[in-house]
Parts: structure tokens; C-alpha cells; sequence
């Protein structure tokens, strides 16, 4: 598996990450490092992460369940599918563990 190249601001980003201890933590962070459209954004990826992963619908099915571009579903798709740094599917294999 590949393993993601940060930088310092990033690794130190992802180590804040790994310091929140619950969901309230989560959500007040994301509130403070995010504009609502980007944490609208990113709800939006996990959402057509977790559609692709149903495999229930189309591209197009999805585009029309939940806004999002047809494009940023392909490419959530790509992510989900192709790309080595699997982070969507190691999230979406551990929930549902849960």
C-alpha cells in the first residue's frame, strides 16, 4: 500500500487529526479549519463514496440523489477503486465492522 507524501504542515495536520478523542471534538474542529461549503464538500464525497461502494446505482443515479457532479462522482469512483491510497475503502470497510 502506498503511503501518502505530506509535508510539515500536513503531517502535523494529520497528527491533529489523531489527537481528537470523540465526534464532538471532530465536529468542532472541522467547524473551526473548514468553510461549511468545504465540509459540505467532503460530506458529499463520503456520501457518493458510500453509494459507489452499494453498488446499487448509476453515476448518474447518484449524481441525481445527491447533487454532486458526475465528475466528482468518477472521481470519488477512482479513489474508491483505483488509486493506492485506498483511504476511502479503509473507512468504509471499518464502519461496517461497526
Amino acid at each position: 500500500m502506498a503511503k501518502a507524501q505530506t509535508g510539515k504542515a500536513e503531517k502535523e495536520l494529520i497528527e491533529a487529526f489523531l489527537a481528537l478523542e470523540n465526534a464532538d471534538e471532530a465536529y468542532r474542529f472541522l467547524r473551526d479549519i473548514c468553510t461549511p461549503k468545504e465540509i459540505s464538500d467532503l460530506a458529499d464525497r463520503w456520501q457518493v463514496a458510500r453509494l459507489l461502494d452499494e453498488g446499487k446505482l448509476s453515476y448518474r443515479e447518484i449524481h441525481a440523489q445527491t447533487g454532486v457532479s458526475v465528475t466528482t462522482v468518477g472521481r470519488v469512483a477512482r479513489f474508491l477503486q483505483q488509486e493506492n491510497y485506498q483511504g476511502y475503502r479503509l473507512l468504509i470497510d471499518r464502519m461496517k465492522k461497526k
